[in-house]
């Protein structure tokens, strides 16, 4: 009976999506506690403002809808910021295992057709070899752990 009579509409079908999720939440429970890492602490509120900042930082940087953005990094707060971020910009994200090597990460780099990554400092080396054996150059950016305080420490550039 539920079933019959029914079509979508805003009344009554809302696709769900990381980025209308996350923006749901901040603005019901802008206070709570979003992300734990280690003794990093983001609520909601600033999780949103995070993700919005690399949103926009991708954005200046020319990256947009259909585009895709690789990701190296860890299980880390940034992996979730770009889990949000990318798909706001309407682009595609390509999230790259953290055990493969430098050969196989530049073939997913070249198969995607990667406009932009993403990784962590740590993983650099891996990365720099991936580019280097792949002879692709897209937008590289770079982050750094914090020591806590919620800064973003970001730097675009090329390796």
């Amino acid at each position: 009976m539920y079933q019959r009579d029914l079509g979508q509409m805003a009344a009554n079908h809302v696709p769900l999506s990381p980025v209308s999720f996350l923006t749901r939440a901040a603005r019901v429970y802008p206070n709570r506690v979003a992300v734990i890492h280690g003794t990093r602490r983001y609520t909601y509120a600033q999780f949103l403002e995070r993700t919005r900042r690399l949103a926009s930082a991708l954005a200046r940087a020319g990256i947009g809808k259909g585009d895709t953005v690789a990701i190296l990094a860890p299980n880390i707060p940034e992996m979730l910021e770009a889990h949000n971020a990318v798909p706001a910009l309407g682009a595609v994200l390509c999230p790259i295992n953290t055990r493969l090597d430098a050969g196989a990460v530049g073939f997913i780099l070249r198969h995607s057709d990667a406009r932009a990554v993403l990784i962590d400092r740590e993983l650099s080396p891996v990365m720099r070899r991936a580019l280097s054996e792949a002879g692709v150059e897209p937008l590289v950016i770079r982050h750094r752990r914090s020591s806590g305080d919620g800064r973003r420490t970001d730097r675009i550039h090329r390796l």
